[in-house]
């Protein structure tokens, strides 16, 4: 019999995720608050329940892919939600990127309800959720990674045990802050070159293999010069990220300075036209740099 599970949240990537581990042998039902996106993966053939009772029942792994920290309080704490709906003796496993204390607060009251919790980040984009090549950052109990093996293995290749429920979610926050820097800055560096007139070609195949290149910018800069924008990481979400990320440092009275510039160019960037597009289209904002100089 196939082993059940529930994912809740089925945006972009919670659906993917869902797709994934359903390929690859589990019984997955879905669950998302809004009634349109449910309705539009019933449309599309995809296991969805219509209501919070209904995704758990029988399942005891259940998966979270939430888009902040509000949201992931809510469907855990709040009446009728995770915590008070699940199965006795659930595993749940937290993939989203929220701040540490949010983590633990939820980690600390499914506990005193008899819930077992993982801390699982994940690193990567649509299209590695559904090739299962994420990168899983994992923190809990070592006998709870054991009995979430199966489902690690469906989604990603490699997985890291930072410690206790929380310290996945920090580490999350700092890949990020390097990785939203790293696109940030080859942004700013490619504008430059193709102002100085190197051809855009050229400029990317030299820079690919130079000391400069990061795996952002090789994985993302060859659809920009291409002006494909769409989203795999939408810039909203980095700048979400970056916010936190930012408040996790003052909480722990540690300066984050750079980050906080590199935030605040994510939100010109947002407050300018590029909502809902890839965090790579930071290119064309400082291409109209150029073009109005």
């Amino acid at each position: 019999m196939k082993e059940q599970l529930a994912v809740f949240g089925m945006g972009q990537m919670g659906a993917n995720m869902a797709a994934r581990l359903t390929e690859t042998g589990f019984d997955v039902l879905g669950y998302d608050i809004n009634p349109a996106r449910r309705q539009e993966l019933a449309e599309r053939q995809v296991a969805v329940a219509d209501t919070v009772e209904a995704a758990l029942a029988g399942r005891k792994i259940v998966l979270t892919s939430l888009p902040d920290p509000a949201t992931a309080r809510a469907a855990w704490l709040n009446p009728g939600g995770l915590i008070d709906k699940a199965e006795p003796g659930s595993l749940i496993l937290e993939l989203s990127t929220l701040d540490p204390d949010t983590m633990r607060e939820i980690g600390a009251a499914a506990a005193a309800k008899g819930l077992a919790v993982l801390d699982c980040p994940v690193s990567g984009g649509p299209m590695e959720s559904l090739r299962g090549e994420l990168v899983l950052i994992v923190g809990g109990d070592m006998a709870d990674i054991k009995r979430a093996e199966a489902v690690l293995q469906s989604l990603g290749q490699s997985w890291s045990h930072t410690g206790p429920v929380g310290t996945a979610k920090a580490v999350k926050l700092v890949n990020n802050m390097m990785s939203m820097g790293n696109v940030l800055i080859a942004c700013e560096a490619f504008a430059l070159g193709e102002a100085a007139g190197v051809a855009p070609d050229k400029l990317y195949e030299v820079l690919s293999q130079s000391g400069g290149r990061s795996f952002h910018f090789t994985k993302r800069f060859p659809k920009a010069l291409k002006n494909d924008f769409d989203p795999g990481f939408k810039m909203e979400l980095g700048e979400k990220d970056l916010a936190l990320a930012i408040d996790f440092g003052r909480a722990l009275r540690q300066p984050t300075p750079a980050t906080s510039i590199v935030r605040e160019l994510m939100a010109t960037a947002l407050a300018t036209g590029y909502r809902g597009r890839d965090v790579v289209a930071l290119l064309e904002m400082f291409r109209s740099y150029s073009a109005k100089s």
